[in-house]
């Protein structure tokens, strides 16, 4: 799944005509860069939320093979995948944010060759905080030596994890952070990360396309 329904309000003035994920970075939209990251996985079937401009998106991706899901009212993360799962049509799933790029090995790959079903209800994709480009947070989790994740600032989610979706069903509300569900499986110790050992940069904010396009030697 792709997330591609946010406002982009940290992207103004860029987004003030069309959504975050129709932003160009390195010649390429930020939406085709994450479709290049999944198909190089492997993965055919590909689900995007829409909100923001969303006629913008589903035109764009006509003919892509890409099924969009438009929200009404956004959901937010956890609540947007719920919403997906009849397109989606399994019981674990990849999310990838729309808004980063990547460089070095397919980051999804690396996920999906390092998840572990029978022990892990989640495994993210993180960067060490001073390797986490155009990032202006206080960092997301620590990760002990057996891979198992807590809340902590030594390493910062890259928005992309693999999940199982069965703990989605529990949430009442309608709209929900994924970080609730997080929250549990730590706590079960079914939290896992990943440290990716390649490049990456947040492009949340105007001036972070071209510090994307610098580290893409661009």
């Amino acid at each position: 799944m792709l997330f591609a329904a946010g406002l982009g309000t940290r992207m103004l003035p860029l987004t003030e005509t069309r959504p975050k994920p129709l932003v160009s970075v390195a010649g390429r939209l930020l939406i085709d860069h994450a479709i290049d990251i999944a198909r190089g996985a492997g993965i055919m079937r590909i689900v995007a939320n829409t909100h923001y401009l969303s006629e913008m998106l589903e035109r764009h991706l006509c003919g892509t093979e890409v099924t969009t899901v438009f929200e009404p009212e956004l959901l937010d993360t956890g609540g947007g995948v719920r919403n997906a799962l009849p397109h989606l049509r399994a019981d674990t799933v990849v999310t990838l944010n729309t808004d980063a790029v990547w460089k070095g090995g397919n980051p999804v790959t690396a996920l999906l060759e390092s998840w572990r079903p029978d022990r892990m209800e989640a495994m993210l994709l993180l960067v060490r905080r001073d390797r986490a480009s155009g990032y202006l947070g206080a960092g997301d989790f620590t990760m002990d030596h057996h891979g198992r994740l807590s809340r902590g600032s030594d390493l910062v989610y890259t928005g992309l994890q693999i999940m199982k979706t069965a703990r989605l069903h529990d949430v009442q509300n309608e709209r929900f952070s994924l970080n609730s569900v997080w929250d549990g499986m730590a706590a079960d110790g079914m939290l896992f990360g990943l440290e990716y050992d390649g490049a990456w940069c947040d492009v949340g904010r105007p001036e972070c396309v071209e510090l994307a396009e610098r580290m893409l030697d661009v």
